[in-house]
């Protein structure tokens, strides 16, 4: 994407494609750290939100983008691993809402998520009609933008709609792909990201990362992805 980021890890995790093993949680402190350092290396045109675990390390994201410059901030809601193991703590949701989404650009949860968020009973495959209603309820509570993905539901097709206040919806929809990966929703938050970064608008970057994904789902589809076979051999 033409972008070079800096990171500040919040966790380290052991997961398959099945289940979540393990998590190591960064102390809070080390996590804040990481980013004034980030901040303090060279200017940052944008940033994206990740996996915050718990309460202590969302108060400490909070608390260090509170005291940097102002720059765009996804916000992508990561509440569940694929595997539907809980990656943020209860406790935090009320929090995230009320110290991060008024930092947020863009809000970006898939179907659950946002249903989720927006305290209602998740649908399998959600109307039109309902998704609008959820991305309001999140404008309602202090985000600039939100971005539904679309990729839980069925159909052919494969649909997101961003929403921004007094503006109409922009649905971005085309032919659902037939592959799976892990991390497809953190890719996207961070393509939208450097797209942000590089001076895009909202929509512009948001078809921009969508482009970005799709390709990579596509290498999936096709087959063209490496599948390297990995041998372990115990000796004694």
């Amino acid at each position: 994407m033409g972008a070079e980021a800096l990171c500040a890890l919040t966790a380290v995790t052991a997961q398959t494609d099945a289940r979540v093993l393990a998590i190591h949680r960064v102390p809070s402190a080390d996590v804040r750290a990481q980013i004034e350092a980030a901040f303090a290396t060279r200017r940052i045109d944008a940033v994206k939100i990740g996996m915050l675990v718990d309460r202590a390390t969302l108060e400490a994201v909070a608390d260090a983008l509170g005291n940097a410059p102002a720059v765009p901030v996804v916000l992508d809601p990561v509440l569940r691993a694929s595997s539907g193991a809980a990656l943020l703590e209860d406790e935090g949701y009320e929090r995230l809402r009320e110290r991060l989404f008024p930092l947020t650009t863009l809000l970006t949860p898939n179907l659950p998520e946002a249903a989720e968020l927006a305290g209602v009973r998740p649908e399998p495959d959600p109307a039109p009609a309902r998704i609008l209603e959820w991305a309001q309820r999140l404008l309602e509570q202090g985000v600039r933008a939100v971005l539904v993905k679309g990729g839980h539901a069925s159909g052919v097709a494969a649909a997101d709609v961003l929403v921004q206040p007094d503006r109409e919806p922009v649905w971005l929809s085309a032919a659902r792909l037939r592959a799976a990966r892990r991390g497809t929703g953190c890719a996207l938050a961070s393509a939208i990201a450097a797209a942000l970064a590089a001076g895009e608008d909202l929509p512009a970057a948001c078809r921009r990362g969508r482009a970005h994904v799709r390709a990579l789902l596509a290498e999936v589809e096709d087959g063209s992805a490496p599948r390297p076979t990995v041998t372990l051999q115990m000796k004694a």
